[in-house]
């Protein structure tokens, strides 16, 4: 049975090209863009499962603070609850979000709190990095994980200090942002790419039937909003982000050594080459002898060391050859008809790629 899995990025072969993708899956424009959000908060309602005070000193002075400010006076008052835990609280502002919109938010535990399931987080401000806030938020946290034990054991299942606030913030600020207002607009590819980059500056000429676009380098395309002739720049790009193109990239095989996993690109090439490996099993046993002394005799016991050691070699696949393919099928016919397994693949990947035989960008994870 065929024991390599190779994953393929591509099933087609690249002379036929690769499938038409659009604009906007291939680049991110220019000023559409999210921001990220971080405020220090408090969450209550846990059942015993909060911060400890004596190691979370900060829970209990942010607790006070709270409770100041709804009007309880606390001052010189000892605290020791187990039902609240300091947490940060993360977001993403996505593009052009409105004041009283809402967002998700994710909560995780900054003390010793042992669960966050059940609990409810306090009225958290959310900063942005210029340090003004823009969201406000507050809710039931959903958790992601469970726990649970005794004196003498515990079982864990998940992360259960953190959890998940689906739209548990609102936005309360907007990001001053004039897009409306821009003349000209850049196209940033994901994947720097020339061929890509001049393909995308082609298809929106010809769309517009004039030069609007203009490739300065292999990441980025200029788009000039005036010459389009539009309305304004939301306009331009509704009718440029569903333009398709056939992005093109440098070949590669990628690696994950620990789960065995290749990945090749469609544009992977291998030269042809001759390969022959084998394995060697080394196995050490050890079975210590203990010898008593006679009754009542004189002596002591001892222990006698007793060491197997063998050394087994196992037939290898010989010396294979594996013909040069001209397309993504035909590299992947040579290399499985070594018969090997993936972890042995990856080994003769690595000998092929140092031949100078494996025509691609070769990553290992």
């Amino acid at each position: 049975m065929l024991r390599l899995t190779l994953l393929l990025l591509c099933l087609l072969p690249s002379a036929l090209g690769a499938a038409p993708i659009r604009i906007k899956d291939l680049v991110e424009f220019d000023g559409v863009r999210g921001n990220d959000l971080v405020g220090y908060g408090l969450v209550v309602g846990l059942n015993g499962s909060g911060d400890g005070i004596r190691n979370a000193p900060f829970t209990e002075e942010i607790m006070a603070n709270i409770l100041e400010r709804l009007g309880v006076n606390v001052s010189g008052e000892e605290f020791r609850p187990k039902n609240v835990a300091a947490v940060l609280v993360t977001a993403a502002l996505p593009p052009f979000a409105r004041a009283g919109g809402r967002i998700d938010v994710t909560v995780s535990a900054i003390g010793d709190a042992k669960s966050l399931l059940g609990g409810t987080l306090v009225m958290t401000p959310l900063n942005a990095a210029d340090g003004q806030i823009y969201a406000v938020a507050q809710g039931t946290i959903i958790a992601g994980g469970a726990a649970a034990g005794g004196a003498g054991a515990q079982v864990v299942q998940g992360v259960p200090t953190s959890g998940s606030i689906p739209s548990g913030a609102r936005v309360e600020r907007e990001l001053d942002f004039d897009f409306a207002g821009l003349n000209a607009l850049r196209l940033a590819l994901r994947s720097p790419d020339f061929t890509t980059a001049a393909r995308i500056e082609t298809v929106i000429n010809r769309e517009f039937g004039r030069n609007v676009a203009v490739m300065t380098d292999s990441g980025t395309v200029a788009l000039d909003i005036a010459a389009t002739r539009m309305a304004s720049p939301a306009h331009v790009l509704s009718r440029v982000e569903n333009l398709t193109v056939e992005p093109e990239g440098r070949a590669r095989v990628v690696v994950d050594q620990r789960s065995g996993t290749i990945v090749m690109g469609a544009d992977v090439r291998i030269s042809r080459v001759a390969v022959s490996q084998g394995n060697l099993t080394l196995r050490i046993e050890e079975a210590p002898l203990v010898v008593q002394p006679n009754p009542f005799s004189e002596g002591e016991t001892v222990v006698v060391p007793r060491t197997e050691a063998e050394i087994i070699e196992e037939p290898g696949i010989g010396m294979a050859e594996v013909t040069g393919g001209s397309n993504l099928s035909e590299v992947v016919a040579g290399l499985n008809a070594l018969g090997v397994s993936p972890r042995d693949m990856i080994d003769i990947l690595k000998s092929i790629n140092a031949a100078g035989a494996l025509h691609a960008e070769f990553l290992v994870h």
